[in-house]
C-alpha cells in the first residue's frame, strides 16, 4: 500500500439515489494540495456504487464496496454479486469480513475465499477483525485476533494489497471505544503477527467502531494506526471532514 492515511467511509445500508450529491464538500477537499496525502475511500451499498464512480471520478476519492460474493465470475447465485462485478462497475477496495457480515453467517473459511477472488480481480482488500464483547469479557481477545488473521489469510502470499482494520464488534455503534492503552497492545498485536507471517515490511492496519469527531484526537494517538474505517459519522460531509482535518491538524 501507500504511507498514506485512509478515511474510509462504510455507508452500510444507507443512502438513496441522489446521495452521491452530498459528498460535494468532501470531493473539494480532496482536490485540496493540503490533503493530497490523504486516501479518501468510499464504500456506499451496491446500489450506488457506479453513482459515487462517477461523482467522484474527477477526484482522488476512491470507491469500494461493502462486501463480495465467495463465488466468482458469473454463475447462477441470486442476490450475490463477484468481485469481477465489482471491478467491471468501477470498485478499487471492498470491505471482508464486517461483523455484520459474520452475523449473516460468513465463517473465516468464506472470508478467505472472498479475499481470494477480490484479489484475483485486483481489487484491495479492507480485512476487518474483532472480538465481540463476550470474547472480550472472557479475556479471549488476543485469541480471537490470532485466529482471524490466520484462517482469513490462508494461501495468501502478500498483505500488501489488504488492509487490517481491528474494529471491536462491542464498540461498534455503541460509541464506546476501547482504552488507548488497550488499543495499542491490539495494533501491535496484529502488526508483530503479520511481520511474523508476511516478513513484509508495511502493514496497514486502522481503527472502525465508533469513530468520531469527538474522540478522533484521542484515537490518533496510537502508534501505527495508518487510518480508520468511519460508520455513521461518515454519512454526514461535515462530521467527515471535521474527522479528517482534527486527525492531520
Amino acid at each position: 500500500m501507500t504511507n498514506k492515511i485512509y478515511f474510509i467511509a462504510n455507508w452500510k445500508m444507507y443512502g438513496h439515489r441522489t446521495s452521491a450529491n452530498s459528498i460535494k464538500n468532501v470531493i473539494r477537499l480532496a482536490k485540496s494540495k493540503k490533503y493530497k496525502h490523504l486516501k479518501l475511500i468510499y464504500c456506499p451499498p451496491y446500489t450506488l456504487i457506479d453513482k459515487f464512480v462517477q461523482k467522484t471520478q474527477n477526484s482522488n476519492i476512491s470507491i469500494g464496496a461493502q462486501d463480495c460474493s465467495d463465488k466468482n465470475g458469473y454463475g447462477a447465485f441470486t442476490g450475490n454479486v463477484s468481485a469481477f462485478q465489482l471491478k467491471n462497475i468501477g470498485s478499487k477496495y471492498v470491505i471482508l469480513g464486517h461483523s455484520g457480515k459474520r452475523l449473516d453467517g460468513d465463517t473465516n473459511k468464506k472470508i478467505n475465499q472472498k479475499i481470494k477472488n477480490a484479489l484475483n480481480q485486483n481489487l484491495k482488500i479492507i480485512l476487518c477483525i474483532g472480538e465481540t464483547l463476550k470474547e472480550k469479557n472472557k479475556k479471549k481477545t488476543i485469541d480471537v485476533i490470532k485466529k482471524q488473521l490466520k484462517d482469513t489469510l490462508i494461501g495468501i502470499n502478500s498483505i500488501k494489497n489488504i488492509i487490517i482494520a481491528y474494529e471491536p464488534v462491542w464498540s461498534i455503534g455503541t460509541g464506546v471505544i476501547p482504552e488507548n492503552k488497550i488499543l495499542q497492545k491490539n495494533i501491535d498485536l496484529i502488526s508483530n503477527h503479520l511481520r511474523r507471517r508476511f516478513k513484509y515490511g508495511k502493514i496497514d492496519i486502522i481503527y472502525g467502531g465508533s469513530v468520531n469527531p469527538n474522540n478522533i484526537k484521542d484515537l490518533n494517538k496510537i502508534n501505527n494506526l495508518k487510518g480508520f474505517l468511519i460508520g455513521s459519522a461518515s454519512q454526514n460531509q461535515n462530521k467527515f471532514i471535521d474527522i479528517v482535518r482534527k486527525t492531520i491538524n
